[in-house]
């Protein structure tokens, strides 16, 4: 009985001495952040980093291929979207243990151009800094062809292997392989581990019913294909035709 009374006294004790807080005024201030600020610089940081600078910046200026036309991108086909997509494709028959039918890559991933001319290590960095990884999924055709809905209602992304026909934001045709999807048969998907999950409206692709890991990074797959090809040409071939 004692313990109860001396907690309803600590808990009427707290409560007489909390007291209302509020918001009686706020102000803000913009600090600019631009060369005024070298002043600041840690020098002795900058000496003992400038070695490894250095080599960084050599290796990411190396040359490992060439454009000899600029390679832009732009919904809801593009040159440059075409060739990252042919890339993987080639990559994941290369490397998957099953054969792949098809490979999908956002527009929102490229996060550049290719200028016509060198394209350097750092070209490709630019393009896929991010470390997402190469995956092979297992779907229904009744998935793909809700996965088509999606690009035809959002302007389209980044497909080979497969050509999408749409009218006014509808779906009017599919094929995989020169072929009319069909609804009841599985197709493999090369794709990221990000779209997998299904980002960028890209619901459908969360239900596969196998789901094949290459551990690869899909970046790394992009400097192999450039190396490999040397001399960079893509174009519109009317794969993703929305109209």
């Amino acid at each position: 009985m004692r313990r109860v009374i001396a907690l309803w006294v600590i808990a009427a004790s707290l409560c007489a001495c909390h007291r209302q807080v509020r918001i009686v005024g706020c102000s803000t201030e913009a600090i600019v952040v631009d060369a005024s600020a070298d002043s600041i610089q840690d020098r002795d940081y900058l000496l003992a980093l400038a070695p490894i600078k250095e080599v960084m910046e050599r290796e990411m200026s190396e040359q490992l291929g060439y454009a000899p036309e600029r390679l832009w991108v732009g919904g809801p086909e593009c040159p440059l979207l075409n060739w990252a997509t042919d890339a993987l494709w080639d990559a994941a028959k290369r490397l998957s243990p099953k054969p792949v039918d098809i490979a999908i890559v956002n527009m929102g991933g490229m996060r550049c151009e290719w200028p016509a001319g060198p394209i350097t290590r750092q070209s490709v960095f630019e393009l896929m800094p991010f470390d997402n990884r190469l995956v092979v999924l297992t779907l229904t055709g009744s998935d793909i062809l809700d996965l088509c809905e999606s690009f035809a209602k959002y302007g389209g992304q980044g497909v080979a292997g497969m050509r999408v026909t749409a009218v006014d934001g509808k779906l009017a045709d599919v094929t995989i392989g020169g072929k009319p999807v069909n609804s009841k048969t599985d197709y493999t998907v090369a794709t990221s581990d990000y779209l997998s999950g299904g980002a960028d409206h890209m619901d459908a692709l969360t239900r596969y019913s196998e789901l094949w890991n290459s551990d690869c990074l899909i970046r790394e797959l992009y400097l192999d294909a450039v190396q490999s090809q040397d001399t960079i040409r893509a174009r519109v071939d009317k794969r993703m035709n929305l109209l």
